[in-house]
């Protein structure tokens, strides 16, 4: 699945690599989304902000993230073990179809796409102790490599199935642990799929829910 956005769903970086703060986010590209956003139900409680949406070569908006809990930060690697936060990316769910502009077809997303986006989103907040900086550029391309084999095998072993409630409708997920953290995937009855990770947070606990109005999150 192809995006101007690259797939990662995260916050643009500054030069330094820390992360743009919340309140410089736009949540213009989200209300451009002809399908409905998702992020934690009610249950949680924490704080949530926006991250980033993806579109498709039309421009049409495909997917984005809603972040919950703390803000993670690739560079400090002291805090890997405190931050505590869980990302959702919610994913339109469309067919193989033509561009507007008729010159080609565009890919069709998929629960597979979400499970993809969301290894994917893990990563960008992941960086190995023991990793010299000039390698994870490197390795960053491995892991993507092995994100996207492994989200294109839902039902091999590296998965598990996880219920977990969705507008209070139970859900089965496609679910996974990783040294980095977790990621699941599934769809929703409101024509679109969901995925998430996260790090600190249990996503055996978890909730989803459709946001009633993402321009509170501007």
């Amino acid at each position: 699945m192809e995006t101007t956005s690259q797939a990662v769903a995260q916050a643009p970086a500054t030069e330094g690599g820390q992360q743009v703060p919340s309140a410089r986010r736009t949540v213009d590209g989200y209300l451009q989304a002809p399908f409905p956003w998702y992020g934690l139900d009610e249950a949680f409680t924490g704080p949530r902000w926006l991250m980033q949406v993806g579109t498709a070569a039309d421009g049409a908006v495909e997917h984005g993230s809603i972040g919950h809990g703390d803000e993670p930060s690739v560079r400090n690697e002291a805090s890997e073990d405190k931050e505590k936060f869980a990302v959702v990316v919610t994913v339109a769910a469309n067919p193989s179809r033509r561009s507007a502009d008729g010159t080609g077809l565009l890919e069709a997303t998929s629960v597979a796409s979400a499970a993809w986006l969301a290894g994917v989103g893990l990563l960008s907040f992941t960086w190995p102790g023991s990793m010299d900086h000039s390698l994870r550029d490197d390795w960053l391309d491995q892991q993507t490599e092995t994100a996207w084999a492994l989200a294109d095998d839902l039902d091999g072993p590296d998965w598990s199935t996880l219920s977990l409630p969705v507008d209070g409708v139970p859900t089965s997920f496609h679910y996974r642990e990783s040294e980095f953290g977790w990621v699941l995937a599934g769809s929703t009855q409101e024509g679109v799929h969901v995925g998430a990770y996260g790090r600190g947070m249990s996503a055996y606990g978890l909730g989803f829910a459709m946001i009633k109005d993402i321009s509170v999150y501007a």
